[in-house]
């Protein structure tokens, strides 16, 4: 874990920048605010329910010498979400890295998926994201400067059997990365996404042996992805390593997108 990690840098990457990551109280959203800590951001660990979860990623992030704080929002809820993101820069000046990662699925045949379990994965996955690069880009274009990295998936750019409505919300946020990379260029803000295939969490550990061996039997690259694979992708994207990139999806999925 990330906590174990040496440096490689004689300097960090992220040094005084302020970073926003959406569900970061587990999973691929714990490891990426870790990462982007690690690296000398001031990093704000949003959650929604899990808030024990949250504390104590604040908790690994100030034990290794970093900056963080844990703030409650259901980045679905457009209200609750202009606040949120207002509060951050009131209280920090500013906002220069968000990682749109909060989502969650419902997964079902599309014969049997009902409308609520449709409408559910779509508002988080897709309008979560869309709040979030709505809420920030007018204090980014101030400061002519900002970093978006959006968490896609592979189920966004392939399909995926029972997930129709995952799927779309991921392709949904690939068209909102692709279009507001373009609008936002122009001021110095980079939007970019990354599409994870299978990854190495608390959600797959679940599944059934057989389940996951079907699964990387998909995979050209015949092993699940890790946490970290995600992460340090992230942290360059919002580095200014990838100045020069944007409006591009990085399928991070050992293979499964060629």
């Amino acid at each position: 874990m990330y906590e174990h990690l040496e440096r490689l840098d004689k300097y960090m990457l992220l040094e005084g920048k302020v970073a926003v990551v959406t569900g970061a109280g587990r999973g691929i959203g714990r490891g990426i605010a870790l990462a982007l800590a690690r690296e000398g951001a001031m990093v704000v660990v949003n959650y929604n329910g899990s808030a024990d979860r949250a504390a104590e990623v604040v908790r690994s992030i100030e034990e290794g010498g970093g900056k963080a704080a844990a703030v409650q929002c259901n980045v679905s809820d457009f209200e609750a979400a202009k606040e949120f993101y207002a509060n951050i820069v009131k209280e920090y000046g500013k906002i220069d890295i968000l990682v749109n990662n909060a989502g969650i699925t419902k997964d079902n045949l599309i014969m049997k998926m009902s409308e609520q379990e449709f409408q559910s994965v779509v508002q988080t996955n897709l309008a979560g994201t869309f709040h979030g690069v709505k809420f920030v880009s007018r204090p980014m274009m101030k400061q002519r400067y900002g970093r978006i990295i959006n968490i896609a998936s592979v189920a966004g750019v392939t399909g995926n059997v029972g997930q129709a409505n995952y799927s779309a919300s991921k392709a949904g946020v690939i068209g909102l990365t692709k279009a507001t990379a373009k609008e936002l260029a122009p001021r110095n803000i980079t939007v970019n996404a990354i599409a994870p295939g299978f990854v190495e969490t608390e959600m797959t550990d679940v599944l059934s042996d057989s389940v996951k061996e079907a699964a990387v039997a998909t995979i050209p690259l015949g092993k699940f992805g890790q946490v970290e694979d995600i992460a340090e992708a992230v942290v360059f994207l919002a580095s200014d390593r990838a100045k020069y990139i944007t409006g591009q999806v990085l399928c991070i999925d050992g293979g499964i997108a060629m």
